[in-house]
């Protein structure tokens, strides 16, 4: 199916009505509505170029280029809360995330007031399944030390763990990736060759 593609008045009139929409949205927020006006000129010069986009990263979340997230948000079990600090207090960072590469990021925030548990990661790869099984497949005794404090967790080892974790799911509305084109495979590939530029100017300077 061919794209069709906008003529400069098209995208003029495309954006003016963006613009309009979001001045209708704004008009009841005095704070909101001055800092729009005065955001206009950039907002117009971002929306003419074309906005970077999101795409599905397969079941559940959102993808930029090679990059995929995973928001989460359980219900602990009565005192899950209080084991699971303790654990992540005892562990630091080195709870075996280091074995799944492709990895960015991930964060444990507890909420309302212990009752609840937002998880948040960051990884390599367009398909949702493939990064949980890679997960399943490498740590699964620490995964299952890290959620079994969380209400109907069935265990990683359980073929009902994926519909486990999209039941919980919670897809960003907005994702921000500053590189999204780079694995972390290409972040520590380009790290040693930066390291190792840095040693021959070192030894020739």
């Amino acid at each position: 199916m061919a794209t069709q593609t906008l003529s400069k008045p098209q995208q003029d009139q495309t954006v003016d009505q963006k613009i309009q929409e979001l001045r209708q949205l704004y008009a009841d927020s005095p704070v909101g509505k001055t800092a729009l006006e005065n955001s206009i000129p950039a907002l117009r010069e971002k929306l003419a170029k074309g906005l970077r986009s999101n795409e599905s990263a397969g079941r559940v979340g959102l993808r930029q280029g090679k990059v995929s997230e995973l928001t989460l948000i359980f219900k602990f079990v009565p005192g899950g809360a209080k084991r699971l600090r303790a654990l992540l207090q005892v562990m630091g960072a080195n709870f075996g995330t280091e074995k799944v590469a492709t990895v960015h990021d991930q964060r444990f925030v507890f909420l309302d007031n212990d009752t609840k548990l937002l998880f948040a990661t960051a990884y390599d790869g367009d398909s949702w399944d493939t990064y949980l099984d890679e997960f399943a497949t490498k740590i699964p005794d620490e995964l299952d030390m890290l959620f079994s404090e969380l209400e109907e967790f069935p265990g990683f080892r359980d073929p009902s763990v994926k519909d486990w974790i999209a039941k919980y799911q919670i897809p960003a509305e907005n994702w921000y990736v500053a590189h999204p084109d780079l694995t972390v495979r290409d972040i520590r590939r380009l790290k040693r060759i930066g390291k190792a530029a840095e040693e021959f100017l070192d030894k020739i300077g």
